[in-house]
């Protein structure tokens, strides 16, 4: 059905302002259907009770008329004479005929309608022995009256008279009963209901206005926190991620709902310059690792070719290509390992082994393992550690990473001559472990960075700039995988320094690991 409705109809506020004016129509239509019948009904009643009132003033009328005539001139008068009885001449010419009398002008001046006497023989209530009915003219109509099909018939004012005067003697005076009704009154309830009408129909139309101006402005209330929150979806959906709504103030639901949709458009835009800088990265990391690559792959190419072709001639310079031929092989299988270390540490499928063992140990074989390199560096490495254990929950292995990759750059960093200190204390969370070289150090710009994955400094020609960028990255995976942290600060020139933090109470926080 909506298909056939025009487009301009189908929004929320439309339907909102039609909704309104709709209820605002049945009410008003209701209204001037009922009340104008209510008020018939009413107004009608009215004019029957004061109908029924002038009935009662002119019976007092008539009785007085009546009254006046048997009395007069001292002697008692009879009200019908003759047999049959019919009424006598001074009680006719007392009240009038239809055209003129008292009883024609007190219908037109007080009655203002029909005026209707009859006299019968209170013992035989069914014969009529004298009708006077007097009509009122149209011209005693006032501006708004008009004839009402009333009678107060039902009502009518009743007299009984004793006749006073009786020709015949010895007989018992007879009585008379005198009945007036009024009927066809002069009324202004067609002009009083019209009017009504009239002020109803107008404040009906002021109504139905005010009605269409306050549904707009509460349809505009109501659908314009939706149409900014729409607005701001498609926005968010065409990529403007900074996107947010002023939550309103005249509607707690609304400003819920804009609340979560700021809150979720936060986490969207989070998340999405999340994936972009790890994006950004990846493609930064893929680029480091081709050229990576690129060098050992080209070396054995070299190398194969040379071998297979027969150029080589001398032993010795056929024995330096085979070890340059190892050692590139071995650079190509530790690259392959940090990468596949790196992405099952991140991807929750490495296990926490702990153990309450002594930290000195792992500080001491991660040392153990680092001496040749740092020898043939020309750097020396010393401990510093307290006579007493260390114990507490942790996993030998990891930590034997976390301490080799440390000490490993710290090597590479640190010049011929120069110096690597570990240290190894306990504190009251737990133990810490710092690892501080001599070395070149690193810029204050770039240490926010160093952690991050395939980080390897801004300046390409440092020796920070080798490797994969990686190891520092594993660290701290390992670390927080302790609950613990890691920190760094540096002075350029003079040296860097490490810091792990382990907490006592360590809980497995990888995904993937269950109880240890």
């Amino acid at each position: 059905m909506w298909r056939f409705v025009p487009r301009v109809f189908t929004g929320l506020r439309a339907r909102l302002v039609l909704g309104f004016l709709l209820i605002a129509s049945i009410t008003l239509a209701l209204v001037l259907v009922g009340v104008p019948r209510l008020l018939d009904a009413y107004f009608l009643q009215q004019a029957q009770d004061d109908l029924n009132r002038r009935t009662q003033e002119v019976g007092i009328f008539v009785t007085q008329a009546i009254l006046g005539y048997q009395t007069g001139n001292g002697a008692p008068r009879a009200l019908l004479e003759g047999d049959p009885p019919q009424i006598s001449p001074g009680l006719n010419q007392a009240l009038g005929t239809a055209d003129s009398g008292s009883v024609h002008d007190f219908a037109e001046r007080v009655a203002e309608a029909n005026v209707t006497v009859e006299i019968v023989d209170a013992a035989n209530p069914d014969s009529v022995v004298y009708r006077l009915d007097a009509p009122v003219g149209g011209e005693v109509a006032q501006a708004g009256q008009q004839r009402e099909q009333l009678t107060s018939e039902d009502r009518p004012s009743e007299i009984t008279f004793v006749d006073s005067f009786w020709s015949q003697s010895n007989a018992v005076a007879p009585k008379r009963i005198v009945k007036i009704w009024l009927s066809d009154p002069y009324t202004y309830r067609a002009q009083t209901l019209n009017s009504i009408l009239a002020v109803m129909a107008v404040a009906a139309v002021i109504a139905l206005l005010i009605a269409v101006i306050a549904s707009i402005l509460i349809a505009n209330r109501l659908s314009n926190p939706i149409r900014r929150l729409a607005g701001a979806a498609r926005e968010l959906s065409e990529g403007q991620l900074d996107t947010r709504v002023t939550p309103p103030s005249n509607s707690r639901e609304m400003a819920e709902l804009t609340t979560a949709f700021n809150a979720m458009a936060e986490r969207v835009q989070a998340s999405i310059e999340y994936i972009r800088r790890d994006r950004d990265r990846s493609r930064d990391f893929l680029a480091d690792v081709s050229h990576e690559l690129k060098t050992p792959i080209a070396a054995l190419r070299t190398f194969n070719e040379l071998l297979t072709e027969g150029q080589v001639k001398d032993k010795a310079t056929e024995d330096e290509f085979l070890e340059q031929s190892r050692q590139q092989i071995d650079r190509l299988d530790w690259l392959a390992t940090n990468l596949l270390e790196l992405s099952k540490l991140e991807s929750g499928l490495v296990l926490l082994d702990l153990r309450p063992d002594d930290l000195r140990a792992v500080v001491e074989s991660a040392v153990q393992q680092a001496q040749p390199a740092a020898r043939r560096k020309g750097v020396k490495i010393d401990i510093s550690a307290p006579d007493e254990p260390i114990r507490q929950p942790h996993d030998p292995l990891r930590m034997g990473q976390v301490l080799g990759n440390l000490l490993g750059n710290a090597i590479k960093f640190t010049p011929r001559g120069g110096q690597v200190h570990v240290t190894l204390e306990a504190t009251d969370s737990g133990a810490e472990l710092r690892v501080a070289d001599t070395g070149v150090g690193i810029d204050a710009a770039e240490l926010p960075h160093v952690f991050d994955r395939f980080y390897r400094g801004a300046q390409a020609h440092e020796s920070r700039a080798a490797g994969s960028g990686l190891g520092l990255s594993i660290v701290r995976s390992i670390v927080e995988m302790h609950n613990g942290r890691v920190a760094i600060s540096s002075t350029p020139g003079k040296g860097t320094e490490v810091s792990v933090d382990l907490p006592r109470d360590v809980g497995v926080s990888s995904p993937a690991a269950g109880p240890a």
